[in-house]
């Protein structure tokens, strides 16, 4: 599990913002391939203006542990998927939720090298990865004796 204090640490020892954005599209290429039968509507984040989706699956070793994969076809924002995908892997349903996204963007500086349409869309990303780890956990419908 990541914290966001390790994820800040990382980006000040950075510096400038080119070696910034040079580090998210290494961190993205990093991340593991999605298998393609997860790239389906659901999975789909529809207010991002780049292609980004995101699926979540319960841990069977640590039940009530989420993890997630996903995937972007631009450099930079699947570097910031990759972030998101640390800061959340791994993590309880609740410690999920409470992720502070204004926290994120405001510690990160994102808010201000990211463009507006950008901000809107790596908020869809966790919203969806929220939505996604609490329906991760519930049980599956029973079909009914008889």
């Amino acid at each position: 599990m990541t914290r966001l204090a390790d994820i800040v640490e990382t980006f000040e020892l950075l510096g400038d913002w080119d070696t910034r954005y040079q580090y998210l599209v290494e961190i993205g290429e990093q991340l593991e391939a999605m298998p393609e039968h997860e790239r389906t509507e659901p999975n789909r984040v529809k207010a991002c203006m780049s292609r980004v989706w995101v699926y979540a699956w319960e841990d069977p070793a640590a039940p009530g542990h989420i993890h997630f994969g996903g995937d972007c076809d631009t450099g930079i924002i699947k570097g910031v998927l990759a972030l998101l995908i640390q800061l959340a892997d791994g993590k309880t349903v609740a410690e999920i939720e409470a992720i502070d996204m204004d926290e994120f963007f405001s510690r990160l500086q994102l808010g201000e090298h990211l463009s507006p349409n950008r901000h809107v869309g790596v908020y869809a990303i966790v919203d969806l990865m929220k939505q996604q780890a609490a329906t991760a956990c519930q049980p599956l419908p029973r079909a009914a004796p008889g």
